[in-house]
């Protein structure tokens, strides 16, 4: 049987000799006929690709950045005749393809150039080079090109994006600022470098909250956003699922999205803040302004239906901070009552609802909220209490920074600043006010009322850190079924909202569980503890203060958890992706003549994976 293949191997190469024999011809022909026509006016050049620019957090640890690729190809017209199958066996085995498919690619194109590989790395096109610098593999091409790497992995994958094709940005920051990271704006060697506002560290964390999270609460997916309320600036951008960017095209596109911009869906009780707000802002009511909520909003109108909103349980006269505190469905309905359509609907949009933030991806939803023209009777209360609205997970903590920080709805940014090759500032990020959403006033009234939410009387208990003073409004939403387009009795979004500290607000966490099916369902069950961890982790990563505990100035020990130091062994593994704080304990091994070229992280190395590593064996890597 292996005599039998290897004879159809042969007979397959005479056939691509033969072709590739007339193929030669015809080229020939060719190039002798614009030999006499003159060169041909392509306008092409043969530049070297331009290195894409990195992509750091707002501290200057770098996430994104560009490494040597390498595309194989061959010219037909320059292969030796006699050589070609042992030709392709070589280069085969060095893909660890079969040489067949070499084969068919070089048979099926009808170009003198064809390509047969792409963004190859460094150790599996090593040794077909050291053959070409030898005069050997006649017509073979190794095309260097610039390839991406994400050395933190998964890490803020929403966000970054990833590069394709040509290193070309396909997806997040990769894709919004392709221009100023592939430096085709103007005449560069080097792309320009995208400082994030995340803070790597915090995402880090995050991270490992929401990872467990959706294991433990069996969820489709979660969001979780961390944002300065002060600033707009987001400083946590976390997805679960999420996916790895260096190897984006194993995961489903559903897994690839940023759902967090392009999601959008029934917020649930986390949106009464806002209809509060917009109603106490409107001077309808006030915080003391009390509502028999004895378990269900009831409205009958003039031609005798009646409207029925039910609580889950009965909570008796409650004011601003009992409606929140005990997300009474009864008191924001009944408060609704007091605002006209019009007025509701344009204070509610002044919230950033209904339109774009500008900082998602290149297809985020403005979310929905219908013109009162087209309201039913039932509309205004449902409203109020987070159904027949959509909104996403960057509108909500958007909006809730509005409340947070006096009244002002901010433009959010992911975007530090920008910087050329030389380290000359050509973006910084500026706070831009969108406009007011709430007096000053109001915005206190709600931020004292959503304290009592995570007190012991509230929802969002479990969603209190220790010793801070914390605003929280918890939140669970009934999904639309989209087959029978009625609420779901088993897809809920669970949902809690929390500003620290609540005295001198900072920082804004938002949480999202979108159909959990564990033992809970209820936002103050399930997402109130998983802000609770988050926010212990803002507090000590970004230094916050604690109420009955000493400030403590940690100067930057908390940081992301640092992977082992390299060390080598009797062989030499691979240390593509190493940094270089991991390489210096290899420096003071008197037992290894080790060189360190450049700085970042390791790209190439000599020698390579697997090699045998004895006493004086010299070590070069080459970090970028």
């Amino acid at each position: 049987m292996e005599n039998h293949a290897q004879a159809r191997f042969h007979r397959r190469m005479v056939t691509l000799v033969v072709f590739l024999v007339i193929f030669a011809g015809v080229v020939c022909v060719r190039y002798a006929v614009l030999g006499l026509e003159g060169p041909e006016k392509t306008g092409l050049s043969e530049n070297t690709p331009i290195e894409r620019g990195r992509i750091l957090d707002r501290n200057g640890k770098v996430l994104a950045f560009d490494i040597p690729k390498f595309n194989l190809a061959i010219r037909k017209n320059e292969i030796d005749p006699y050589r070609i199958t042992e030709d392709l066996s070589i280069v085969a085995r060095s893909l660890n393809i079969n040489a067949d498919v070499l084969e068919r690619k070089i048979r099926e194109s009808g170009q003198n150039f064809v390509y047969l590989a792409k963004r190859l790395d460094v150790d599996t096109v090593k040794p077909l080079q050291e053959k070409l610098d030898k005069g050997q593999l006649a017509g073979f091409v190794l095309e260097e090109v610039n390839g991406r790497i994400y050395p933190e992995g998964r890490l803020a994958s929403h966000l970054l994006g990833f590069t394709g094709e040509g290193n070309k940005g396909l997806e997040g920051i990769e894709y919004k600022y392709n221009a100023e990271l592939s430096g085709t704006q103007g005449d560069k060697a080097r792309g320009d470098d995208i400082y994030l506002t995340i803070d790597a560290r915090l995402q880090y964390a995050l991270e490992q909250i929401t990872r467990k999270a959706i294991r433990d609460n069996k969820a489709e997916s979660l969001f979780m956003m961390a944002m300065d309320v002060n600033s707009g600036e987001v400083l946590a951008y976390v997805q679960m699922p999420d996916f790895d960017p260096n190897n984006f095209g194993s995961f489903r596109e559903a897994e690839r999205e940023d759902r967090m911009s392009v999601y959008s869906y029934e917020p649930g009780s986390v949106f009464k803040i806002f209809s509060m707000a917009s109603i106490l802002d409107a001077g309808l009511i006030t915080p003391k302004t009390k509502f028999n909520c004895d378990g269900a909003y009831r409205r009958t109108l003039p031609s005798g239906e009646k409207i029925v909103i039910k609580d889950l349980h009965s909570y008796g006269v409650l004011d601003l901070a009992g409606i929140l505190a005990k997300s009474s469905n009864a008191g924001a309905g009944y408060a609704s009552d007091r605002i006209s359509e019009n007025e509701f609907y344009s204070r509610l949009l002044n919230f950033g609802f209904a339109e774009k933030t500008g900082i998602g991806s290149p297809g985020e939803n403005p979310g929905s909220l219908r013109e009162p023209a087209k309201w039913s009777a039932r509309t205004k209360p449902t409203v109020a209490i987070g159904q027949e609205i959509r909104v996403t997970a960057l509108q909500m903590i958007t909006a809730a920074s509005a409340v947070a920080n006096g009244g002002i709805l901010l433009k959010p940014d992911t975007v530090m600043r920008i910087e050329d090759a030389d380290g000359k500032a050509l973006y910084s990020h500026e706070t831009v006010a969108v406009r007011r959403a709430i007096s000053p006033e109001t915005s206190r009234a709600i931020m004292t009322a959503m304290e009592s939410a995570a007190s012991l009387e509230g929802t969002g208990w479990r969603a209190k850190v220790p010793d801070v003073r914390m605003a929280v409004k918890t939140g669970t939403a009934q999904m639309i079924d989209l087959k029978t387009k009625a609420y779901s009795d088993t897809d809920y979004i669970a949902s809690t909202l929390g500003v620290l500290p609540a005295d001198n607000p900072t920082i804004a966490i938002y949480v999202a569980i979108v159909k959990p099916m564990g033992e809970s369902y209820l936002g103050g069950q399930i997402a109130a503890p998983v802000l609770r961890d988050a926010a212990e982790s803002a507090i000590d990563i970004l230094g916050l203060p604690r109420g009955k505990s000493q400030n403590t100035t940690h100067g930057g020990l908390v940081t992301i958890q640092e992977p082992a130091p390299a060390s080598i062994g009797s062989k030499m593994p691979d240390l593509t992706g190493f940094s270089k704080r991991q390489l210096l304990p290899l420096l003071l091994r008197g037992d290894l003549d080790v060189t360190l070229d450049g700085d970042g992280y390791v790209v190439a190395q000599s020698p390579p994976p697997g090699t045998a590593v004895q006493g004086g064996t010299r070590i070069i890597l080459r970090l970028q």
